[in-house]
């Protein structure tokens, strides 16, 4: 009589975050070549220190998402619906690199010209993934959620919402504050809460 080898989710979780990391290494790949063609090419198109910093930001996202996702260990049983989650999260943040980055800019005058043309595309993937991450956080347990307390209740609907402002807004002031703050509350929460792994 054949026996039946249990799979356990912990032998399901690297089979997973293979296909995720497949997914988030071609959005690094989309930023790296896109600085490197910025060094290459320094004259072809008009830089914007805006944009510039909206690449860092979601350069940290995607290796902060790489790190965090170690905490779907967690998750007991996995079912397809929940990989598919897992894969659809991952993609948004490969939009969001690809928005940064087009394939070709002949129709700009500068990444100032494209950034503002775009940002309604760019702000409201940026706003869905705040969105996803919610439910990415839950996946992962109550306990886990919990950890993050009433900051992460106002961080989310805060984010969401400036990222809607951004849609809408086109003042200079408004976005170089918006990136600004982004970045610094994103190095906070990771220093803060996600120094270790575990």
């Amino acid at each position: 009589m054949a026996q039946e080898t249990a799979i356990s989710a912990h032998d399901i979780f690297p089979h997973i975050r293979i296909v995720m990391g497949m997914v988030i290494g071609l959005g690094v790949t989309r930023l790296l070549s896109g600085l490197a063609r910025l060094v290459q090419h320094p004259g072809q198109y008009r830089l914007y220190p805006v944009h510039l910093a909206w690449v860092a930001s979601v350069l940290l996202m995607l290796v902060h998402f790489w790190w965090w996702e170690f905490g779907l260990y967690r998750v007991e049983a996995w079912i397809f619906g929940k990989y598919l989650f897992i894969i659809f999260y991952a993609v948004t943040l490969f939009l969001l690199c690809a928005l940064l980055f087009p394939d070709s800019m002949q129709d700009y005058r500068s990444y100032k010209d494209y950034f503002y043309a775009r940002r309604g595309w760019f702000f409201g993937v940026l706003a869905v993934t705040y969105l996803l991450d919610v439910i990415d956080t839950l996946l992962k347990g109550a306990e886990h959620f919990a950890r993050f307390g009433h900051e992460y209740l106002i961080r989310t609907p805060l984010f969401v919402g400036l990222c809607l402002a951004a849609v809408l807004v086109r003042d200079r002031r408004f976005h170089v504050a918006f990136v600004a703050f982004t970045l610094i509350y994103q190095i906070s929460w990771i220093l803060r809460l996600f120094d270790n792994i575990i």
